[in-house]
């Protein structure tokens, strides 16, 4: 499962959904109602963005997260039951079950394994958490994927990820990229140049997109198919982009 950044609609995560599926995963990517900004159901109704009119303070992330991770169980709950039957549905494993998701998607990814039982990994893209890990810790296998300028331990933007990282008791990866920038992560950073827009991104867009399929794919690879992924212990001299940054356990 995957869930895109706030206001965003679930179509910016549509290049890693479709190559996870082209690597034998079912892959449901998710539309948070309410908070982005137009959300189209089948009868046509269309509900737009009524979050963007409320104060964003530290209780409205922390609130967010709430309603992602419930989100998340309900399509969880509609795939693994009333919709069984439908196509690709009825090929959803409940035992096998991940999340991942970009910024907000990926902090509240956190909120939701804590939640429900059934999400078995977690991957945060890029994602401030919002919500503390308990002390008595989380269990379930985390990677962190962010910018080296914002995710580095050290930057202000890493001090969520340092506070959360003694609680993570499973396993547990801590990689930044150098050169992208939040919507690399994302289709946007490969569209961006087709509308003539510069994100300032030292990495393509294309570049972009493939680091993040290669590690987002290894993560689930190796806690969904339990097939060992080295790509995600050490530098990899195919995607030098990238390093592994915290000590691993």
């Amino acid at each position: 499962m995957l869930s895109p950044g706030y206001k965003r609609p679930r179509a910016t995560l549509t290049a890693l959904a479709e190559d996870l599926a082209s690597h034998g995963y079912v892959v449901a990517v998710v539309d948070h109602t309410y908070e982005n900004v137009a959300t189209t159901f089948p009868d046509g109704r269309v509900a737009s963005c009524a979050s963007c009119a409320i104060l964003h303070d530290p209780d409205f992330w922390a609130k967010l997260g709430e309603g992602r991770a419930a989100d998340v169980s309900f399509v969880l709950d509609q795939l693994t039951g009333p919709l069984r039957h439908r196509r690709g549905a009825n090929l959803v494993d409940a035992s096998r079950v991940a999340l991942g998701g970009h910024s907000v998607g990926g902090a509240s990814a956190l909120d939701a394994a804590r939640a429900d039982s059934r999400i078995r990994a977690v991957i945060n893209v890029d994602g401030t958490l919002s919500t503390p890990v308990p002390a008595s810790g989380m269990s379930q296998p985390v990677m962190f994927l962010g910018r080296q300028d914002n995710y580095a331990p050290g930057t202000p933007g890493a001090r969520s990820w340092e506070d959360a990282w003694p609680a993570l008791t499973g396993w547990k990866r801590w990689l930044v990229v150098a050169g992208m920038v939040h919507p690399s992560f994302t289709d946007l950073g490969v569209v961006a140049p087709q509308l003539g827009l510069d994100f300032g991104a030292e990495v393509g867009g294309e570049r972009g997109a493939a680091i993040t399929r290669a590690y987002v794919r290894a993560f689930f690879d190796r806690h969904l198919r339990g097939v060992p992924q080295p790509l995600l212990d050490r530098a990899s001299a195919r995607y030098p982009e990238v390093s592994v940054v915290a000590p691993s356990s």
